[in-house]
């Protein structure tokens, strides 16, 4: 029997007990359904989990002298009091005022932050880990060599410099993110910011930038690929809540969308184009040899069902504070593109780079100054930037965000090895070893 099958089974049972009246029957159910991870609906469904709160919740309104027994066996299996709470549906000063009526010793557990900190302290002391090995595990999985690039002069790892000043949400960086891949969810109590990728190289990027605000959460989830919608790929998403008055870019409207632009200075303004440029954006360079014909490109997409006016606006600023032209056009179907081109796109790139943290779009911006200025020929530059470059087919650098996360963070460090050829497989050992961790971090 699965354990979906034991589950089910387990609260057929103990709704036929609470309809007959047996509550002691209801208790030992609810603590088998708890002893096989019912309740959590990592484990196995939110729907199902949702069912065993309803077991727990009936069982709590149908009698009042059993519920500090309730609260006590659920202590002593080791169910957190956000559990509880969500399960009989009381806040926070109901539930305490609960516990400390029945005499019960509930501490709160650490935080998975503060447990993450602790991992990560551990791995930095015990095997070396740090956020520079992390790049360089990155970069060594796509087939980049690092020790190629520095030999040039140019870090492979800078865009881990200054991170830390993003550590406030008022960085205009972040208002740039949230007019591209940033999603912002708001909702009675609080706000949520995600990012979502199946792209290799945002899987430890997103990580390392939401963790400037607070230790992220993951979900990890199969997502179709948007032209054919039958491919499907493993995305991964970050997310963090915060409290709602967090969040400081709450923009509506075209008005205040440019008022704040024109606000800024020009480093606040380039500091928000960076954050554009990093999410829904790309930097690159095409050469034909055959028809000696140079292209190079700074573009910001965004979907049509967007607010286009978040295009425009930009555009038109640049032009009016750089004198940087961009000009905007239909992609496809769904989406337009603000683009900067040839020169502009070199201008555009000389104001941004230096705080541009995405790791692949900094070290093609950082490649392409380096041409443009003269310090590096065109032969080293287009045998460097070779390795930087998407290929149409079956790229390692596409689709392959768990593989890296894997390899590279701290919290699911491994020696490296080969790459998993199969992303089913791996996503199921994935899964398996960090529900290994969880049970270990419930007993820190």
């Amino acid at each position: 029997m699965s354990r979906l099958e034991l589950c089910q089974k387990l609260i057929e049972e103990a709704m036929r007990c609470l309809e007959s009246g047996d509550k002691e029957c209801v208790m030992k159910l609810i603590e088998e359904l708890v002893r096989n991870q019912c309740h959590d609906g990592n484990m196995i469904s939110k729907e199902i989990a949702d069912e065993v709160r309803d077991v727990v919740y009936k069982l709590w309104k149908s009698d009042y002298g059993l519920r500090c027994r309730l609260l006590k066996m659920l202590r002593d299996s080791d169910i957190t009091k956000t559990w509880v709470k969500k399960a009989i549906h009381v806040n926070d000063h109901y539930l305490d005022m609960w516990i400390t009526e029945c005499g019960i010793d509930w501490k709160t557990k650490a935080t998975r932050s503060k447990i993450v900190e602790v991992i990560e302290d551990s791995l930095r002391e015990k095997i070396g880990w740090s956020e520079t090995w992390m790049c360089e595990e990155l970069w060594r999985f796509i087939d980049v060599d690092v020790n190629e690039f520095r030999r040039h002069g140019i870090e492979p790892c800078v865009w881990l410099s200054g991170l830390e000043e993003l550590s406030n949400l008022k960085h205009p960086y972040w208002l740039g993110l949230s007019k591209s891949d940033l999603v912002v969810e708001y909702f009675s109590r609080k706000v949520v910011l995600a990012l979502t990728t199946t792209n290799t190289i945002d899987a430890i990027f997103f990580l390392a930038l939401l963790n400037t605000i607070k230790t992220p959460s993951l979900t990890i989830g199969w997502k179709r690929a948007p032209r054919t919608q039958t491919s499907k790929f493993i995305a991964l998403t970050y997310y963090i809540v915060l409290s709602p008055n967090t969040w400081p870019w709450s923009i509506k409207n075209i008005d205040e969308l440019r008022e704040i632009l024109d606000s800024f200075d020009d480093e606040k303004l380039s500091m928000f184009l960076a954050g554009m440029v990093d999410g829904d954006g790309t930097v690159l360079r095409r050469y034909d040899h055959k028809h000696n014909y140079e292209y190079v490109a700074v573009t910001i997409t965004a979907c049509k069902n967007c607010p286009k006016f978040i295009l425009d606006v930009v555009r038109d600023v640049v032009a009016e504070r750089f004198g940087i032209i961009g000009k905007i056009y239909s992609k496809t179907d769904t989406t337009n593109v603000l683009s900067f081109s040839y020169k502009n796109a070199v201008k555009l790139l000389r104001r941004i780079t230096k705080y541009l943290h995405h790791p692949l779009k900094r070290l093609r911006a950082e490649l392409i100054l380096m041409l443009y200025d003269g310090r590096i020929d065109y032969n080293e530059f287009e045998r460097l930037y070779n390795m930087i470059k998407y290929d149409q087919e079956d790229d390692i650098k596409r689709s392959h965000g768990l593989e890296t996360l894997a390899r590279a963070a701290p919290q699911t460090h491994t020696h490296g090895g080969s790459r998993y050829k199969s992303s089913v497989i791996h996503i199921n050992e994935l899964h398996k070893r960090w529900w290994e961790v969880e049970r270990e971090l419930k007993a820190y």
